[in-house]
């Protein structure tokens, strides 16, 4: 399965005893999922899904709030063959009036009363994010997405999201209205929020080796750019000694920076602390650092005086 059906599937085992809550997560499961018919003396309430499990939780919600069984349709997508279509239907009108009222899809003006527990906003983003929702898998990018067709609805749960600092945005995508997180911290924070805690430790670890991987590709890079630059500096610092021996023989130098030139002939690889530890008495790093940059002076200005 995915990582999006993983979270649903541990989402619809959620075991929130309050009456209030289930009814927030039925709001969210409407509002996002939901088709309403609201036709005179006839209302209809359907939801389709094609995760199995979201489907069980709404049917299980329906049947535990307001003991009504909802019909369970079962059927097969047009696009994909082997994927499956479920719709949960209620179609008893005093049903579905008992349904609206409570979760107050009736009046729009009083729906925030849904919303008014902090419990039931946790509730409510479960129930949006099983109708609607979806999450990148962590180990390719971290994405996490809701999808509505109407941005009242999307506006709003973006101001449930943000209740909890989650700092979600909007996009119009096609003709959906998307809120989505693309910051890893905040997609631990709503999984947490939503009580999917599994997920999240399986977030968490893949978050881990990431950071880790990538703070051993940085050091590597790092230490592979020094070698590099040591690399590159040694070689220069050969041909410069080499010319200045062509040219005018290692003797043109003082004693000290022939002692130093002749090691790195003989020691081309070696740090400059090796060629220090070599020279007798002994010269420290920057000792060695500032005799070799002397010696390419010297082989600079021998450079020049031959173009002139």
């Amino acid at each position: 399965m995915s990582f999006s059906s993983n979270i649903k599937e541990e989402l619809s085992r959620n075991e929130t005893g309050a009456r209030h809550c289930k009814i927030a997560e039925i709001a969210g499961f409407l509002r996002f999922g939901g088709n309403i018919s609201l036709e005179p003396e006839h209302y209809e309430i359907q939801i389709q899904t094609e995760t199995v499990s979201a489907a069980k939780r709404f049917y299980t919600l329906i049947k535990d709030v307001f003991d009504i069984h909802a019909k369970i349709d079962v059927g097969r997508n047009e696009f994909l063959k082997r994927s499956r279509n479920y719709t949960i239907s209620v179609d008893k009108h005093k049903d579905c009036v008992l349904i609206l009222k409570a979760v107050k899809l009736l009046d729009s003006k009083e729906f925030g009363l849904v919303l008014q527990n902090t419990c039931c906003k946790r509730a409510y983003i479960r129930g949006a994010f099983q109708a609607a929702g979806s999450m990148s898998d962590p180990e390719k990018n971290y994405h996490f997405e809701v999808v509505s067709t109407n941005v009242q609805t999307a506006e709003q749960l973006k101001e449930v999201l943000n209740f909890f600092d989650l700092d979600a945005k909007i996009v119009l995508r096609k003709k959906y209205y998307v809120v989505y997180m693309k910051e890893g911290s905040k997609i631990v924070d709503v999984l947490n929020i939503m009580e999917a805690h599994v997920a999240l430790m399986e977030l968490e670890n893949v978050r881990i080796l990431k950071d880790m991987r990538n703070k051993v590709n940085r050091r590597v890079n790092c230490e592979t750019a020094n070698i590099n630059k040591t690399v590159s500096a040694a070689v220069k610092q050969v041909e410069d000694i080499e010319y200045i021996d062509k040219h005018k023989g290692l003797r043109f130098l003082d004693q000290g920076l022939q002692d130093i030139a002749r090691l790195r002939l003989e020691h081309p690889e070696a740090t400059l602390k090796e060629l220090g530890d070599m020279l007798e008495p002994p010269v420290g790093k920057s000792g060695v650092n500032h005799r070799l940059k002397k010696i390419g002076r010297i082989a600079e200005e021998i450079r020049l005086g031959g173009q002139e």
